[in-house]
């Protein structure tokens, strides 16, 4: 029985270098976290970060250099796939198409030696929990792409895995349907406790279904934390940039910590030492108001997307890109508008 206080997944000190050549570059740099048993944690990063290879490295695809890798506190280290009790899923979904639902779901079952009916009930079980019943008998031809979504889910969970790792699951559906589907993924993961892996690039994705992210940037870990922490307190220019579309500016701290951005004047949330520092600005921070207060900016551009607008203005920090929700007062291009900072999508970060 695996007891709460263990790590569903804990890497120490993990490398991967590609090749034989000892002096050739590292895709994982000597990284360390650890996933708690029941919880979801997203790897994000941009491509080439070395997230996939993370993920692979867990599920035993990819040998690490160097380092341990421990699974429900067992060291899986030098373990293969099949000794280590995890299922992957890829963005493929990779469903047998001369096979029909239930068949597809029973056959890691069937391969690990249960019995045809046994492994058909325990199916359709999984089937049900996905919300599939009556499914059994369809080919994946005759299903859409969230529903194949969910029998290769359907296929993972029914082998009962310590740990589930999905490799970018959503990349291929369209943009409602990969958002039903991460609330499906998230909702199943608290009702079923499941330890689960989950790689992305897709920030929004990250923060909608993550109880920790791992941001990781050229082999190493930038930042860990829960959503919150990363999105409100960045703790470096790549995440407070990666995470959301902050713009990033360069700015001064005086000796009590108090932060210039031109006019502005901003109370960092952790203690900055006096010199150059960046504010990281995210689109929906700034407020605008009648010229004159804050910082002065012309209206460049304006779009409508329905729900909000989208504004550039023209300011002595240059450029500056404003998500604004309110619908009743439309900017025309061409006016000027003072510029404030809300209490919140702001953060200060130390120069790189």
């Amino acid at each position: 029985m695996i007891q709460p206080t263990e790590a569903g997944i804990e890497f120490r000190g993990v490398t991967k270098r590609y090749g034989n050549d000892a002096a050739g570059p590292l895709a994982v740099k000597g990284i360390s976290f650890r996933a708690e048993y029941g919880t979801l944690t997203t790897i994000l990063g941009p491509s080439g970060c070395g997230k996939t290879t993370t993920l692979r490295m867990i599920a035993g695809l990819e040998s690490p250099t160097s380092g341990q890798i421990l699974i429900a506190g067992k060291d899986v280290t030098t373990l293969g796939p099949a000794q280590r009790n995890v299922s992957m899923m890829f963005q493929s979904y990779a469903l047998f198409p001369h096979m029909d639902v239930a068949e597809n779901v029973m056959y890691g079952l069937r391969m690990s030696g249960i019995p045809k009916e046994q492994a058909r009930e325990r199916a359709t079980e999984t089937l049900r929990n996905v919300g599939l019943v009556g499914f059994d008998t369809r080919l994946p031809s005759e299903l859409s792409g969230g529903q194949q979504q969910r029998v290769a889910l359907a296929r993972a969970l029914v082998l009962e895995p310590a740990v589930l790792l999905f490799d970018e699951p959503l990349s291929n559906l369209d943009a409602r349907l990969r958002r039903e589907m991460r609330e499906e993924i998230r909702t199943l993961q608290q009702r079923l406790k499941l330890t689960l892996a989950y790689v992305t690039h897709d920030q929004s994705e990250a923060l909608a279904v993550s109880d920790q992210i791992i941001v990781m940037d050229h082999g190493v870990i930038a930042q860990a934390g829960t959503p919150q922490q990363l999105y409100e307190t960045p703790s470096t220019e790549f995440v407070a940039g990666f995470m959301g579309e902050a713009m990033l500016f360069p700015a001064s701290a005086d000796a009590a910590g108090t932060v210039s951005l031109g006019p502005l004047r901003i109370e960092p949330r952790q203690p900055m030492g006096e010199g150059v520092v960046k504010v990281a600005v995210r689109p929906e921070a700034w407020q605008v108001g009648p010229p004159g207060t804050g910082l002065n900016g012309r209206l460049a551009k304006a779009a409508y997307l329905g729900s909000n607008y989208e504004y550039t203005f023209e300011t002595e920090l240059g450029p500056i890109f404003v998500v604004s929700a309110d619908l009743a007062r439309v900017l025309n291009v061409g006016c000027d508008v003072g510029l404030r900072l809300a209490d919140h999508g702001v953060s200060v970060v130390p120069v790189s």
